[in-house]
């Protein structure tokens, strides 16, 4: 592994570290707003954020390509030097790397925002009925879902990831029923449907992203996400903006940190890095999640519910493990 990798595969973890801690910021915030005045003002902010990521790629992704255009027209007709430089060629890579949004952008930005708006709220009112530690693992879960919804696409599902599903089952009913009931906590339910939802936001990223910039589908969701909880905000609950600032520095940590940063960092940090490699190491959040409620929060987890994190964790991470093309098929 050389040194690029390695500070790469930092990044990720680094990326991990704030995802995972994330938890403890909505869960804070909560006590002094309401959920969907939450996921209102931190969309915003990641949305906020991106601009200054989008304009700084766009404008790097620019040079780069005015540099191979006179690389290539001074190796190909040295006679018009720099002036064949300002040719058409230049002129439509110019338009094509500048800040002009694609339509597959728009819908895809649209489509990711209105599935990130149910996630995220499902998620918010979920927090409010259970533990960080545990609706890091049930949000996480969306490893294991996304395959399982493939088999409403025609695409078969690897015996491997039946076996994560099997492991899965067992790690919620330790996580979430109490020993001997079978029972659920309305908050641990909640957080599952979330999961299921962040299942459908990621399969419509991967509809899109092939279409698009990524970091601009991203901004433009978090826009639509925050427009749509704000509409809802406005109906169901009673912001203040004292309140609000109370929560300020829970919410610029979920908006900026974990929205806009975390969210470059994995952009750029997934460069050179294998996507195996990549994604086990982004596991990690959902550690992160329990660690960072045990030592900010004073949040405890019995033996039966650790041991369910950790059936949790086998089944996420062995679905992140690479399948043969014959399993696919």
């Amino acid at each position: 592994m050389n040194k690029t990798q390695v500070r790469n595969s930092f990044l990720l973890l680094l990326t991990a570290i704030i995802w995972g801690s994330a938890f403890v910021a909505q869960s804070v915030g909560m006590e002094y707003v309401e959920p969907f005045t939450f996921t209102f003002t931190r969309s915003i902010i990641g949305g906020i954020v991106l601009i200054p990521v989008i304009v700084l790629l766009r404008k790097t992704r620019s040079a780069g390509m005015r540099r191979e255009a006179q690389g290539k027209d001074v190796a190909t007709q040295p006679h018009l030097a720099r002036e064949s430089v300002k040719t058409d060629s230049m002129k439509s890579m110019s338009r094509s790397a500048g800040m002009r949004i694609t339509k597959y952008e728009w819908l895809g930005g649209i489509c990711c925002g209105i599935a990130l708006c149910a996630a995220s709220n499902f998620q918010q009112i979920g927090m409010l009925h259970t533990t960080v530690g545990k609706a890091g693992f049930i949000t996480a879960l969306y490893v294991v879902i996304v395959p399982i919804l493939g088999l409403f696409l025609k695409k078969r599902v690897p015996i491997l990831i039946w076996l994560c599903v099997v492991l899965s089952v067992v790690g919620l009913y330790l996580l979430c029923m109490p020993k001997g009931a079978f029972t659920v906590a309305q908050g641990d339910v909640l957080v599952l449907i979330c999961a299921l939802l962040f299942s459908f936001h990621i399969l419509i990223i991967d509809y899109f992203s092939p279409k698009g910039d990524g970091v601009v589908i991203s901004c433009i969701q978090f826009f639509v996400c925050g427009i749509l909880s704000g509409i809802i905000m406005l109906f169901v609950e009673n912001p203040s903006f004292a309140n609000i600032m109370d929560a300020k520095w829970s919410i610029l940590y979920a908006g900026a940190l974990s929205s806009g940063v975390a969210y470059t960092l994995q952009v750029v940090a997934q460069k050179n890095v294998n996507p195996t490699v990549a994604s086990l190491i982004l596991c990690l959040e959902s550690v992160v999640a329990v660690l960072a409620g045990w030592i900010i929060l004073g949040d405890k987890l019995t033996s039966r519910e650790l041991a369910g994190c950790i059936f949790m964790f086998v089944a996420i991470v062995l679905a992140q493990l690479p399948i043969s093309k014959k399993e696919r098929k």
